[in-house]
């Protein structure tokens, strides 16, 4: 692939457009449970915690190019999609300016929802760009060292939902910390997934994730696993939601368990391919898919919240 030195294209693929769902799916399930708890939306607030979230998405995507690039663990056995700073086709000094610029806009936007929930979203950013940070890089990264699922349940999970959430009408619940994790646990799949295929060049450059420390056959269940414990958890949720506040009739119920087969269905196919495949730059097809799932599962529970009002 021929791609000019920080060209605006490099930039693109830098930015992997594709795991942006990761980003997505979190606000839209936090969106539907503000929207169950009063019946309107507050769009600004909405928007900017879409862009946020998009933007620290990206920022950690650059970071992890560079840091991985910086630790050799990119070298020219990579499996899984190009990167950029290895590739050469973006600097690591300007990959360093990159980094800055978009966690810089992500701030200035992510500052407006001090309007609508108080000063402490400032901390609340800083702790998402402190995690986008260490994620791969400083005296300890998560990835490195077997944390990475944890941090990206807590931050795409509960942090994501969670907020989107709370800026809307100062609202928090137990409902809402439930369906957080959940909805963190099914993102997460896609780093199972990258680790799954990254495990053998992982091992060798020294990057402990579950999947090196645990093997192949706990990474492929890993998978599964995930993906049906949080479907059968988050309509599980809501059905005990529905059935607390006596909304559950039949037609409710049936929704429910379709909701659950359908994205399961999903889940069950790509996993059934993946432990087809096994190895290779063949689970690439996989990460289109393994997103496709997230943002269904995200879609079924969105839709489940607004009929829960």
């Amino acid at each position: 692939m021929e791609v000019k030195v920080n060209s605006l294209k490099a930039w693109l693929l830098a930015s992997r457009p594709k795991t942006l769902a990761a980003a997505v799916a979190p606000v839209m399930v936090g969106l539907a449970l503000a929207y169950n708890y009063y019946p309107s939306i507050r769009w600004v607030p909405a928007l900017a915690c879409l862009f946020f979230a998009m933007m620290m998405q990206i920022a950690a995507n650059l970071i992890n190019d560079l840091y991985d690039f910086l630790k050799g663990s990119d070298g020219e056995d990579r499996l899984g999609p190009l990167r950029a700073t290895a590739q050469g086709w973006i600097t690591p000094s300007a990959m360093k300016k990159g980094i800055f610029v978009v966690v810089a806009l992500a701030c200035l936007v992510g500052s407006t929802l001090i309007f609508y929930a108080g000063w402490e979203m400032v901390l609340v950013g800083a702790f998402c760009a402190v995690f986008a940070y260490f994620y791969t890089s400083g005296p300890y990264p998560l990835a490195y060292n077997g944390l990475g699922d944890v941090a990206v349940v807590v931050f795409f999970g509960i942090v994501a939902v969670g907020f989107t959430n709370y800026v809307q009408w100062l609202h928090w619940s137990s409902l809402v910390t439930g369906i957080g994790l959940m909805t963190g646990v099914v993102v997460n799949t896609l780093l199972i997934l990258n680790n799954y295929r990254d495990r053998d060049t992982d091992k060798k450059s020294g990057k402990r994730t579950v999947v090196v420390l645990f093997g192949e056959a706990f990474g492929r269940y890993f998978y599964l696993a995930s993906g049906l414990m949080a479907a059968f958890f988050a309509f599980g949720l809501i059905a005990f939601n529905l059935f607390g506040e006596e909304k559950l009739s039949l037609p409710y119920g049936i929704y429910l368990s379709l909701s659950f087969l359908a994205y399961s269905f999903l889940h069950v196919s790509t996993w059934r391919k993946l432990s087809k495949i096994r190895e290779g730059v063949a689970l690439n097809a996989l990460i289109a898919e393994t997103s496709r799932n997230m943002l269904v599962f995200s879609l079924l529970v969105s839709i489940d919240l607004v009929l829960l009002r």
